[in-house]
């Protein structure tokens, strides 16, 4: 299986990993001051507890818990993260892609299947929005916070497994021909 950044010419890859991770991490900080107003007794983690709600009862609670106010930043921030999304998936899979071109075998060959799995989890991600937004503007049913749960969890695994890669990859000794 090839690497879906495979494309990408060699010498231009360090260079635009650094500027996508420097751009997420920008966006990244953005939602810092959109989360606040989301933490409440009800969703100590702002906009992530809401993410991982799984009941219709505990995401009602939430969405109870949040002022006008509260429920516009939720709003504009689940809005924002279709921005985020391709940045955090091209990131993280040139991460892989860089990780897995300074070894070989079996390591090297995990890392296509990281890169896709950062496009997947930005899918996950998509899906996982919509569950929130139809959770935050109506009565919310019982599948959505369901969806949104499981999205959300599959999508953080998927996140983290490609971050862990990357890392991994970085610190492990390349191995000398």
């Amino acid at each position: 299986m090839r690497h879906p950044l495979d494309f990408i010419p060699n010498p231009s890859r360090r260079p635009l990993f650094w500027a996508l991770l420097i751009w997420t991490l920008i966006l990244f900080a953005i939602f810092r001051p959109l989360s606040a107003p989301l933490m409440t007794s009800a969703a100590p983690s702002g906009i992530v507890s809401f993410e991982l709600a799984r009941t219709p009862e505990n995401a009602q609670a939430m969405v109870a818990s949040w002022n006008g106010r509260a429920q516009l930043f939720a709003a504009f921030g689940l809005g924002f993260d279709y921005l985020f999304m391709p940045s955090y998936a091209f990131t993280i899979a040139l991460a892989c892609l860089l990780a897995a071109g300074r070894h070989a075998g079996a390591f090297a060959k995990i890392g296509a299947w990281m890169g896709w799995g950062a496009f997947l989890a930005a899918l996950f991600d998509a899906v996982e929005n919509i569950g929130l937004w139809n959770s935050l503007l109506g009565p919310v049913g019982a599948t959505w916070p369901q969806v949104s749960y499981w999205c959300a969890t599959i999508k953080f695994a998927l996140i983290l497994l490609g971050i862990l890669y990357g890392l991994v990859g970085w610190v492990w000794p390349r191995k000398r021909s």
